[in-house]
């Protein structure tokens, strides 16, 4: 496959695009950037993907990627990023032009990009210009949170009612819940979590789950149910705060969750700053946050706009 625009000639991903691009591109912006570049890889059928690279005078400088994803079947991931001297040009629009010439009649899309990070995103203008006029619309806003030791009062525990309890990462009770959670917060872009895929993709070693603790009503002895879970993950730099990931029983009302996130997220604190990602999806937590925000207990470090197609 070739084209050309502006002398550029467009052609399938290669194996080392990803180090020709990088001298070119320089390093990430944002931690979502860095996140999003793995997104590039070799075209294939089965999972489905297709990547073009643009190059000039044979230097690679842009590329773009459609891939299906097995978790969330109703849209294709799409991402593009151009060299910086060379924005501006059509290029990503060309590149998604390509890419949808390869996808099924009427299949959607999403994309996303970091709204505002630390020291800001100077790239975010020209992202959310180029998704709008390409069709995309608002589905759902993410937030990396930083919340402050000792933002929140430790929860109350007594012998016979609300327990905290260490859990294996890899028992099926926190397995099922996770599954369960994820699916219950990602009715915006269905997703087909199983108590397997929870395992391979959230909890499993290779993940870089390294515990979890549960907040039950009353002792596991006693038949005391799970009101909210988080596991803990290795940051990703030595200094930064552990990551966290937060999540409750899906079948608790509003008010039932958000008391019980707080608490969990009040144990979590005590000590230690932790960090978390937040949809707006996740109502409890994000309430949570919002409270923290204007008191100066909770840092958003980035926030990320994903959009749609069919949004």
């Amino acid at each position: 496959m070739s084209d050309t625009l502006s002398g550029l000639t467009f052609r399938p991903w290669e194996d080392g695009d990803d180090l020709r691009l990088l001298e070119v591109w320089g390093g990430p912006r944002t931690p979502q950037a860095h996140e999003d570049r793995t997104m590039l890889r070799a075209s294939s059928d089965a999972p489905f993907a297709r990547c073009i690279v643009a190059e000039d005078s044979g230097v690679p400088v842009a590329a773009a990627v459609v891939y299906s994803s097995s978790l969330h079947p109703q849209r294709f991931w799409f991402y593009a990023e151009v060299a910086s001297g060379l924005r501006r040009r059509g290029i990503a629009t060309e590149l998604l032009r390509l890419l949808r010439l390869e996808l099924p009649d009427g299949a959607a899309l999403k994309a996303r990009y970091t709204v505002a990070a630390a020291g800001e995103n100077p790239d975010a203008e020209g992202a959310d210009g180029f998704l709008r006029a390409a069709g995309f619309s608002d589905l759902q806003r993410s937030r990396l949170v930083v919340v402050e030791p000792g933002s929140l009062p430790l929860p109350q525990f007594s012998d016979g009612g609300l327990t905290l309890d260490e859990a294996a990462t890899g028992s099926v009770e926190l397995s099922q819940l996770v599954a369960e959670f994820y699916n219950a917060t990602h009715e915006w872009d269905p997703s087909t979590m199983t108590l397997g895929l929870a395992q391979t993709m959230l909890l499993g070693d290779h993940t870089g789950a390294k515990g979890a603790v549960v907040l039950r009503d009353k002792p596991k002895a006693d038949g005391g149910r799970i009101l909210a879970f988080a596991v803990s993950y290795d940051p990703a730099r030595p200094e930064a705060p552990t990551e966290v990931f937060l999540g409750w029983d899906p079948a608790l009302g509003l008010q039932d969750a958000t008391i019980a996130t707080r608490r969990l997220l009040g144990m979590l604190v005590h000590q230690f700053p932790v960090q978390l990602e937040v949809d707006d999806a996740m109502v409890p937590l994000a309430l949570v946050i919002d409270e923290l925000g204007p008191q100066e207990k909770a840092t958003v470090i980035a926030t990320s706009e994903i959009v749609a197609t069919d949004a």
